[in-house]
């Protein structure tokens, strides 16, 4: 009868198999590695930022895409705009509104229409370079869109539901107060610089 010789793995193929071994029992033992790469379902940001305010607009200069969300816990002045109109000279009160208050918490958001008369020019370069030229216009300005009707842009759809009032001509004016509730809506008429609405931005601007 033939005898079997048993043979010794060599030092080095030991270890490597106890460290394969080791290896895998780890790998049993460790929690599931989470997928990489994925944000979370609900970030932050948006959580915190109020219902009225998750829109996305183009910026009117560039078409760049903006949240509204950035302006959560601002004071919100929201104007439709027209460059063609007898109220457009209101363009010079809305900057000086923002100038004045902007370092309070005043934003001044501005969506040019023509919904009322046809009188915004259709061209969004023509527009911007109309508001600067002209009235020196920093304050945020967005793509031309609806404001009434079946097509309004969601954000004013919202503001008519909340305010019950709808725009019924260029620059009528919404107040939104830091915590993203509608405070009130203003005609045409009521001008940036009037005392009405200038108390009612002062008062919304103290609120915490």
């Amino acid at each position: 009868m033939t005898s079997r010789t048993t043979r010794t793995p060599p030092p080095f193929v030991a270890v490597t198999a106890a460290c394969l071994a080791l290896a895998a029992a780890a790998a049993l033992l460790a929690p599931p590695a989470r997928a990489q790469g994925k944000a979370p379902a609900a970030p932050a940001a948006l959580a915190a930022c109020p219902p009225l305010l998750q829109h996305s607009f183009p910026r009117l200069q560039d078409e760049q895409p903006q949240q509204l969300c950035q302006y959560a816990g601002k004071v919100l002045l929201v104007v439709n705009t027209a460059s063609k109109c007898g109220f457009t000279p209101q363009y010079e009160g809305l900057e000086a509104l923002h100038a004045k208050y902007g370092p309070r918490g005043l934003v001044v958001l501005g969506f040019p229409s023509g919904d009322f008369g046809g009188q915004e020019l259709d061209d969004a370069k023509a527009i911007a370079d109309f508001c600067f030229n002209t009235y020196g216009v920093k304050f945020p300005m967005f793509g031309k869109s609806k404001v009434v009707g079946p097509a309004a842009n969601p954000f004013f759809v919202q503001l008519v539901k909340a305010t019950g009032q709808a725009p019924g001509w260029n620059f009528h004016k919404y107040l939104v107060g830091r915590d993203g509730r509608a405070l009130g809506s203003y005609d045409s008429n009521v001008t940036p610089t009037s005392a009405t609405l200038v108390a009612q931005i002062e008062k919304a601007l103290a609120a915490k």
